[in-house]
């Protein structure tokens, strides 16, 4: 397990962290869950092992700390993640978020959580096209491994 301080207060973010090349995977969990616990089958599977992992659990969630003067809106989670990742050096990393995360990870306006993530205009993350995203609601974890999300072939949106 790894941390940063990431408030003026020293509240930490904490992650797991399995070792690999870069570019770095990062793993941001939803609402009341946790990183380590929803992503690990994920991390680990064939296809995507290798790469450096970090399943982030954002503050008030999992083994992160829950600060009671942490005021848990959107721009503050990513600005608290955006510091955990540059104290964990992570640049040009792939982000995979889950329902919160990835609102987190996307706030209009703010630069993308780590150096490198792609952006679109804003600062926002693009967006996936709406009919892959209707493919992909509609799968299983272990069949979107198999349909071919992981080495591209279902495609990218606009």
């Amino acid at each position: 397990m790894r941390s940063a301080s990431v408030t003026p207060e020293g509240d930490r973010i904490r992650w797991v962290e399995l070792p690999g090349q870069e570019p770095s995977r990062i793993y941001v969990h939803g609402l009341g869950a946790t990183s380590p616990a929803y992503f690990t089958e994920i991390a680990v599977h064939p296809l995507l092992a290798g790469r450096r992992s970090l399943l982030v659990d954002m503050l008030g969630h999992g083994i992160s700390d829950r600060p009671t003067g942490f005021d848990y809106t959107l721009e503050t989670h990513a600005d608290a993640l955006a510091a955990a990742l540059t104290c964990a050096s992570v640049t040009g990393a792939e982000l995979f978020a889950h329902s919160m995360g990835g609102s987190v990870a996307n706030r209009p306006g703010r630069p993308a959580p780590a150096p490198g993530l792609p952006t679109g205009p804003g600062g926002r993350q693009p967006r996936p096209h709406p009919a892959h995203t209707r493919l992909i609601g509609q799968q299983r974890d272990r069949r979107l491994l198999r349909a071919g999300i992981c080495d591209g072939r279902l495609g990218r949106g606009p």
